[in-house]
């Protein structure tokens, strides 16, 4: 029977990846308030989607997906988005307009790429997608 070697703790490694994922989410929130977006919701999960921010850029309806990476040297944490979390962002995003009453506001897919360096690097796309992308 193979040795089996135990995995490091976070404690020896750093933040884990949740950890990470989380501080990555503060920062984001931080940005988009410092450019004047009014946030209204986080972490919006419905079955097979999320959606980390949703927030108002003046009159329009912005659903944020945030990304990052702890290392700068495995490239642009915005490239990380692929069709299938696209797919989960607007299946997210659609079951969340479904709890709005009234017209529906203009809205986008927005999208933050955070690389987890001292001092961190935040970079916003506007209109980082269409919900056509899926």
């Amino acid at each position: 029977m193979p040795t089996r070697v135990p995995r490091p703790s976070a404690s020896s490694t750093g933040p884990s990846r949740t950890a990470r994922g989380a501080a990555a989410e503060e920062l984001a929130a931080g940005h988009l308030i410092s450019q004047g977006y009014r946030i209204v919701a986080r972490n919006h999960r419905c079955a097979g989607g999320e959606i980390d921010i949703i927030a108002y850029d003046g009159d329009t309806l912005c659903f944020v997906e945030v990304r990052s990476l702890a290392n700068p040297e495995h490239g642009d944490p915005l490239e990380t988005i692929d069709r299938r979390k696209i797919g989960r962002v607007v299946r997210a995003a659609r079951n969340y307009l479904e709890t709005l009453s009234g017209p529906w506001p203009e809205m986008r897919f927005d999208a933050i790429g955070i690389v987890l360096t001292e001092p961190p690097d935040i970079r916003l796309v506007r209109e980082a997608f269409e919900a056509s992308a899926t």
